[in-house]
């Protein structure tokens, strides 16, 4: 999703990966300096974020399987063109974006799934339904004729 954005919406066509191509010019995914690959981390949302709205709270702890995250150079510019950084870790290290001006367009570091069960849905993923819910057309359950 933030590849996308840095090369769509910011211009940089030549953005990439770092894992799938650490040489490419400019890497808008770069190695995070702790790998997360699997642990569990606090992430703090940002004031008058709707992820801090979802889940009540002001921080969380969430499941990671990555070694991956948002250069954080580029953060300034992401913000600036629209995307929001909606939670942090305790440095302040990218854990979730989001478009404010589309119904449901969030990427995240952490993997709500595991922490959802059907008890007790994770807010992303009750979230990610509501969105949906109101974005389906009534009576046809979304059915196209």
């Amino acid at each position: 999703m933030v590849l996308e954005h840095v090369r769509n919406v910011l211009g940089f066509e030549d953005a990439d990966h770092a894992e799938s191509s650490p040489d490419a010019p400019r890497l808008a995914i770069t190695a995070l300096s702790c790998s997360l690959a699997g642990r569990t981390d606090e992430v703090r949302f940002a004031p008058g974020s709707p992820a801090r709205r979802w889940y009540g709270r002001d921080a969380a702890v969430e499941d990671f399987r990555c070694s991956y995250g948002v250069n954080p150079e580029l953060v300034p510019a992401l913000e600036a063109s629209g995307l929001a950084v909606d939670a942090t870790d305790a440095a302040g290290d990218v854990r979730m974006v989001a478009r404010r001006d589309h119904p449901f367009f969030v990427g995240t570091l952490f993997l709500p799934q595991l922490r959802s069960s059907e008890r007790s849905v994770h807010p992303v993923l009750r979230e990610f339904a509501r969105a949906v819910a109101r974005a389906t057309p009534r009576g046809n359950g979304g059915a196209q004729a």
